[in-house]
């Protein structure tokens, strides 16, 4: 079947306006739009077939019923949809309804067509070439900061706004705030008396406390925080902090001074969490983030039951130098965690000093070392420990994160 056959064989199917009966043939030849190529195939077909010429109405086509003589219109739509969103580059996406994606695809098989385009890849290219010539805005495939989608079933545009990105590093400077917002245990977030109805077990995160100005500045949805691991609710992070990455959710402002949302935050937060931001980033460094297994230096304050003799304590310190630690899930964590044991090593520890007949230790561990357990030994779950190699109690008063850093930038 030669070219002017496939053409006569698609008329044939009911009333075929240009753009339709040239996306058929979509791949063939090049500097062409659809419906310049659906015409000339149209002009050929009635000069070979010796009948007069006449122009189609679109809305009588059996595809698509005229949608794609009206990109003009969606393209207005789509800019009304995006209204008071900020963005510099987009994406149309078009659902197209399942009778009309069949229907295209049975002549695709009927007739062996090998070259066609869909329906739904004319929509998104020619609203696109619409609405970035009245918006001046570029269409982005990969990383659009908005993506418009065209719902020709209901005549209606849905607009995703993608999420900003920006890094920094956080010190915790408040026992008692949990890195992340945790949903009340009793009511899973619904709102409960014993969270006074708040949905929350925990009054602040870091999350909300950096979050909350975050999502003001960007006029967002939500902002979610991504750390290089977690220190206990009950520890402080000192030092430079803690690396971490904010999500912010459907923000309809993205272009802000990082310094000023710094300022923000940091006065919000009231001396209870700070931050240092370095600047933009995207899902990727959120990916690098996770699979970054940083070594974190810990200062804890430990108790003993009993009497032990600074030579007896820093002696049973250095028994644990560079030693693999067999771990147990803990007992305080076994709850919401996988019970397996888990083998870290302890990098470095040494005594830095006492107060009254308590020991200040500083400690470098793996990423995953349970530092509390070390100390303890939680009943035999975590081999070797302190209290182990002492042969007496030994349990951790206080603790702080004091510095994060990658395995890379301990020369691992």
């Amino acid at each position: 079947m030669d070219i002017i056959q496939e053409v006569e064989a698609i008329l044939g199917y009911g009333d075929t306006c240009n753009h339709c009966l040239g996306r058929f043939f979509g791949k063939r030849s090049f500097s062409l739009t659809n419906e310049e190529r659906g015409r000339a195939l149209r002009i050929a077909h009635e000069i070979a077939a010796n009948e007069p010429h006449h122009e189609p109405d679109p809305d009588s086509c059996w595809v698509c019923a005229g949608e794609l003589s009206r990109t003009e219109d969606w393209a207005k739509r789509v800019i009304e949809a995006l209204d008071g969103i900020e963005f510099s580059t987009f994406l149309i996406g078009t659902k197209v309804p399942p009778l009309v994606a069949e229907s295209e695809e049975m002549v695709w098989s009927d007739l062996s067509l090998r070259d066609p385009e869909p329906l739904k890849a004319e929509m998104n290219r020619e609203v696109g070439k619409a609405v970035s010539a009245l918006t001046g805005k570029t269409a982005d495939l990969k990383k659009p900061d908005v993506v418009a989608i065209l719902d020709l079933g209901e005549g209606t545009v849905e607009v995703q706004v993608n999420p900003v990105f920006f890094s920094g590093r956080y010190m915790k400077y408040e026992r008692g705030i949990p890195q992340t917002h945790w949903d009340c245990r009793a009511c899973r977030g619904a709102g409960c008396e014993k969270c006074d109805f708040t949905g929350k077990q925990y009054a602040d995160s870091v999350e909300e406390l950096i979050g909350r100005p975050a999502i003001e500045a960007f006029d967002a949805e939500n902002a979610v925080l991504h750390g290089a691991g977690r220190e206990d609710i009950d520890a402080r992070m000192l030092g430079s902090g803690r690396p971490f990455v904010m999500e912010i959710e459907a923000p309809r402002k993205r272009s802000l001074d990082l310094a000023a949302l710094e300022a923000e935050i940091n006065q919000a937060a009231d001396g209870r969490v700070a931050v240092h931001l370095d600047g933009w980033t995207d899902r990727k460094m959120v990916q690098s983030l996770k699979s970054d297994k940083a070594h974190k230096k810990y200062r804890i304050l430990v108790e003993i039951d009993g009497s032990a003799t600074p030579d007896e304590f820093r002696t049973a310190l250095d028994q644990l130098k560079g030693v693999t630690i067999r771990q147990r899930t803990p007992l305080r964590v076994s709850h919401r965690r996988a019970d397996k044991v888990r083998e870290r090593r302890v990098l470095d520890i040494g005594c830095t000093g006492t107060e009254g007949d308590r020991y200040w230790v500083e400690v470098v561990g793996e990423a995953g070392l349970y530092i509390k357990e070390l100390v303890s030994g939680d009943g035999g779950r975590t081999q070797p420990s302190l209290a182990q190699i002492l042969g007496r109690t030994a349990s951790v008063v206080s603790l702080d994160v004091v510095l994060v850093k990658t395995a890379n930038e301990y020369g691992e």
